[in-house]
């Protein structure tokens, strides 16, 4: 199968992109590399994006920025960092790559642990997360020729540890190779309107 992954080059992406590697032909997408450029804040550039790469068996996405503060201290314009980018951008993906997809194709989306375990400090996470989740639960009764939609939702990764331990008390992390074994799931596998859930 013709894979599309975008964020492919963070530590998921490229996690992902060893896990699918050997069973598929591979397209890799980032922000600023990768075999393709694409910003998902962009419509036009996400459009241009398929436009280039044509029809696809599968999109993975496991690229997306949150807003962590503390909430007396954040406005409107940091919240919407994680609603403009995370949730809106993947929505993006979704809605325009379904378009694109050969029939019985997939879409995999990245939520997260702070959907579900919230924490001081991540109420953008937390809302982001459970939205995208909603999303693709609702998406997955609507898509035709037998498309396929579901979300990865991880706990923070061992090789993001430095950067998100401190606000993660208590969480244990996962190497980032085995929450790409969810990604592979989804895309190989023949369910729709799932969570799949990595945790320690």
């Amino acid at each position: 199968m013709k894979v599309l992954i975008i964020g492919a080059s963070g530590v998921l992406g490229q996690a992902v992109s060893e896990a699918l590697g050997p069973h598929h032909e591979l397209i890799l997408a980032g922000r600023h590399s990768g075999d393709v450029r694409v910003d998902i804040t962009s419509e036009e550039s996400v459009a241009a994006l398929f436009a280039s790469v044509g029809r696809v068996d599968a999109l993975v996405s496991t690229t997306g920025s949150l807003h962590f503060g503390p909430l007396a201290e954040t406005d409107s314009a940091r919240f919407s960092v994680g609603l403009n980018d995370k949730l809106l951008g993947q929505v993006r993906l979704a809605l325009i790559g379904q378009h694109h997809l050969n029939d019985g194709g997939s879409i995999t989306l990245t939520s997260g642990i702070l959907s579900e375990e919230p924490i001081r400090n991540g109420a953008n996470a937390s809302t982001v997360n459970a939205a995208l989740e909603g999303f693709v639960r609702a998406a997955a009764i609507e898509l035709p020729r037998g498309l396929r939609i579901n979300a990865v939702s991880p706990t923070v990764l061992a090789e993001s540890w430095e950067v998100y331990g401190p606000f993660m008390a208590g969480f244990e992390p996962v190497p980032a190779r085995r929450a790409a074994l969810a990604y592979r799931r989804s895309v190989d596998g023949a369910q729709t309107g799932r969570v799949y859930r990595v945790t320690a």
